[in-house]
């Protein structure tokens, strides 16, 4: 039975909080390290990066000496192979729960280097952060594990009971293509009772956080087509509309005027009373002084746990190589983010529905592809929600809190669909000012070493646990 209250031995509390603080220094070089390798995901990039990545981290994992298992895989989906994923598994003794930890190991492009203040790809130490691609997001996620395995090792020796398997993923930032075909593949390894998806967040660089939920996402291609060829716009504007302006005229009907999302038929909901402020949002978020907020309710409601809409993409002429010529045709991509309780189905209806009813001057609109991501609430009734708070508060000397993120993991939905019967707790070593997928991405290191001592007593805690 699992106990009640759970609480963790002050004496395997006080060894892990010793051998984390003498070996940090150690494991902020191991991050380095695996900063410096460029591995991303995309096609555009060299593969032998990936595979150089997870073999690098393949190799930490035989090191530490304890798992029966450890390979390099892949999966395919149509017939192509997707990116290296690392896989491990030691299993649980004596009625001891499985415990599986995630990370990924691509990472997002650099973007524009110019706007780096330090190489991307060479990490560097400054005001108490790590800066370069992947710091945070998530080579951080993967050195947390490695340093909990050891400190686990380290304070009661390799004839633990508490079952591990560890998942670290390759092609995350690409959007998990293979995800769900190497889920089922490898279900014998990757079964577990908990999973500790390490992707997410902190409240600040001081108070923890558990990701109670995350949105979805829904992603939209869309075609606008006025005329069958390019004219010249000084012969036929005016009684003529061009896909450009077409375009525009659909994008805006988009939000309403104060920004909210106008699109009929999406769910909002509401989030956790935390104190969050204008001044706060415009600096986390880097809102130009005398810029306004978009949207209504509180800050909190619209980025966790409303709709928003955002267009990335938009295919026409570029300034430089623009002439005086009305363009017959314009593509566009719309991302969506949806609140909790919201199928993707649903709202991508609901969005090609506003499109077809607000398409303007009867122009020809055509979609193209799509991608959808379900959102998640927790259920943090079990006994690992309480274990991770217990190991949280220890470590922090903080009490965690429950937050929302505005970004979307959609690769969950496939973890509680597969393994059902498994508590997940999404957690993470990122900040505000972490800045992932941006320039000069960075985690706190302070933080950093908290999480690894948190998790690592999560998992001391969970070789004590019967279930």
């Amino acid at each position: 039975m699992t106990p009640s209250k759970i609480s963790l031995d002050p004496n395997h509390v006080s060894l892990a909080t010793q051998f984390v603080s003498d070996n940090f220094e150690a494991a902020t070089d191991e991050l380095a390290r695996l900063v410096r390798i460029p591995g991303i995901a995309w096609e555009a990039f060299d593969a032998n990066n990936l595979e150089l990545s997870a073999e690098t981290i393949a190799e930490l994992l035989r090191e530490t000496g304890v798992f029966e298992l450890v390979e390099v895989r892949r999966a395919a989906i149509d017939g192509k192979p997707g990116s290296p994923a690392i896989v491990a598994r030691r299993a649980a003794r004596n009625g001891r729960p499985q415990i599986l930890l995630y990370a990924h190991h691509d990472v997002q492009p650099p973007g524009d280097e110019g706007v780096w203040q330090t190489s991307p790809f060479e990490p560097t130490i400054k005001d108490g952060r790590m800066y370069g691609r992947g710091a945070a997001d998530d080579k951080a996620g993967i050195v947390s594990h490695l340093s909990a395995i050891r400190t686990l090792v380290e304070v009661l020796g390799k004839d633990f009971e508490v079952g591990i398997s560890v998942f670290i993923e390759g092609e995350e930032e690409a959007g998990s293509p293979t995800f769900r075909p190497f889920l089922e593949q490898n279900q014998d390894i990757l079964k577990a009772d908990c999973i500790v998806v390490a992707d997410s967040g902190n409240w600040s660089e001081t108070v923890p956080a558990l990701t109670a939920t995350l949105r979805g996402l829904v992603s939209q291609v869309i075609e606008v087509q006025t005329l069958d060829h390019a004219l010249h716009s000084g012969m036929y504007g005016g009684a003529v509309p061009d896909a450009m302006t077409a375009t525009i005229r659909l994008l805006a009907t988009l939000h309403d005027e104060a920004g909210s999302v106008a699109v009929a038929g999406l769910h909002r909901g509401k989030a956790a009373p935390l104190d969050y402020s204008d001044a706060d949002l415009r600096r986390d978020s880097g809102l130009l002084d005398g810029v306004q907020q978009i949207g209504n309710g509180t800050i909190l409601d619209r980025i966790w746990n409303q709709p928003s809409i955002t267009v990335i993409g938009i295919d026409a002429m570029s300034v430089a190589l623009s002439s005086n010529t009305m363009l017959p045709t314009v593509k566009s991509k719309i991302s969506m983010r949806i609140a909790p309780g919201q199928k993707p189905e649903d709202a991508l209806a609901a969005l090609r529905s506003h499109f077809e009813q607000h398409v303007p001057f009867g122009a020809k609109l055509s979609f193209g592809e799509i991608e959808l991501g379900k959102p998640f609430n927790v259920d943090d009734s079990g006994w690992a929600a309480e274990l991770a708070r217990t190991a949280l508060k220890t470590a922090w000397q903080e009490t965690a809190v429950d937050i929302g993120v505005g970004g979307s993991i959609p690769f969950i939905a496939d973890l509680t669909e597969v393994f059902p019967d498994a508590q997940i707790l999404v957690t993470g070593v990122e900040d505000p000012d972490s800045r992932a997928h941006s320039p000069n991405e960075s985690v706190h290191l302070e933080s950093l070493k908290k999480t690894m001592l948190a998790e690592a007593l999560m998992l001391l805690g969970g070789n004590a646990i019967s279930i």
